[in-house]
């Protein structure tokens, strides 16, 4: 019975021993793959702890198989930093056996296509494997070929076009000279890079001649019809005055930028007083550009179309005069309703008491 419990705890204690040859079930360990290693060296190969002396174990290795390795052997840490990778640690500590996580950041993947790699701290203080790389998923796609109908020069040229030419899509057309454009405004690119239709043309605008303007002369090229962009210009004859413009453009829409002008004549100062719709005022001053002359210090005696005269008017009840302003328009000028013509003995006996010589009406006696 005595030998029986002996040989029991002789049993128990090489089971448990760590020099023990059963002390280590390296069943799962990989064979030493002598020759092919990835790693530039290996420890000195083991099968129990005897073999590695008193510093060193017999321990699983990665594919260096069963190694005398120390366990307080560490590997580098932390790791350079990395452009586009996250790498963290799986393990307390980064001493042997300790493992990694290799992770590519957002946008970027493993070369092996993984999410993920684990390293593991070795033997020989370097960790497992390939240093890993990753690169970006974003990457350009390739060029190819857009497929296009033509657009011959004469056409862009001609036309101002939008939208696009390839294959699928559709243009549209303007003329680039503003004339009128004549077929269809758009078009399709079919898949044989033809177009849908015939391309249109622009039909070319001319602008009729102006009208004759009455007293006056156009200055232009004698034409039947003229290119848009065109100028002509209008002058009058003398004694008569430009009323509009001097100079009209054709328009792409076939019409000129404004109407033509007016000549306008001058009002003719006479000395007859019999007729007031033709003569007016040869013995009373009259203000002309605000100054106050007598008809015949008028130049030319003619007033220009446009010109502001003013009239003296006397008072009905009193002995004062007050003012009343008519327009020269286009020869005509009209006398106020107020002003009364001297007769030639008031002009030649009493000159002082003309209408235009006497004293003005203050406020209160015009109220």
């Amino acid at each position: 019975e005595v030998f029986i419990l002996l040989v029991g705890f002789l049993t128990c204690w090489s089971v448990t021993s760590p020099h023990s040859s059963l002390s280590l079930p390296h069943d799962s360990c990989p064979e030493r793959l002598l020759g092919q290693e990835r790693r530039r060296n290996c420890p000195r190969p083991c099968t129990l702890d005897q073999d590695c002396g008193s510093k060193r174990q017999c321990l699983c290795d990665g594919q260096c198989g069963l190694s005398c390795v120390a366990p307080g052997r560490t590997c580098p840490w932390p790791l350079p930093v990395a452009e586009n990778m996250e790498v963290r640690l799986l393990s307390p500590t980064h001493s042997f056996s300790a493992l990694l996580e290799a992770r590519c950041k957002p946008g970027y993947t493993l070369s092996s296509g993984l999410d993920a790699i684990i390293r593991r701290c070795q033997g020989d203080r370097q960790w497992s494997g390939d240093e890993p790389t990753c690169t970006g998923t974003n990457a350009e796609p390739e060029l190819t070929e857009t497929l296009t109908c033509p657009l011959p020069q004469d056409v862009t040229g001609t036309f101002s076009i939008q939208g696009n030419a390839a294959v699928g899509t559709s243009i549209h057309y303007s003329c680039r000279s503003g004339a009128d454009l004549v077929g269809s405004s758009e078009n399709f690119c079919q898949e044989n890079q033809t177009w849908q239709y015939p391309h249109p043309i622009c039909k070319k605008v001319y602008c009729q001649p102006p009208q004759d303007v009455q007293h006056g002369y156009v200055v232009a090229v004698q034409k039947t019809e003229y290119e848009v962009g065109f100028d002509v210009h209008f002058l009058c004859k003398k004694n008569f005055l430009l009323d509009g413009p001097q100079k009209v453009t054709c328009l792409p829409n076939g019409s000129w930028s404004e109407a033509p002008p007016h000549c306008r004549s001058k009002a003719l100062w006479t000395y007859n007083s019999l007729s007031f719709a033709l003569s007016f005022s040869s013995r009373s001053r009259v203000v002309i550009g605000g100054v106050k002359r007598w008809p015949f210090d008028v130049t030319d005696a003619m007033v220009p179309h446009g010109e502001n005269v003013t009239f003296f008017c006397k008072h009905p009840n009193k002995m004062c005069s007050f003012t009343a302003a008519q327009t020269c328009f286009d020869g005509h000028l009209q006398p106020p309703a107020c002003y009364l013509e001297p007769t030639w003995l008031q002009y030649k006996l009493f000159p002082h008491r003309l209408v235009s010589e006497i004293e003005a009406c203050d406020s209160e006696e015009m109220g």
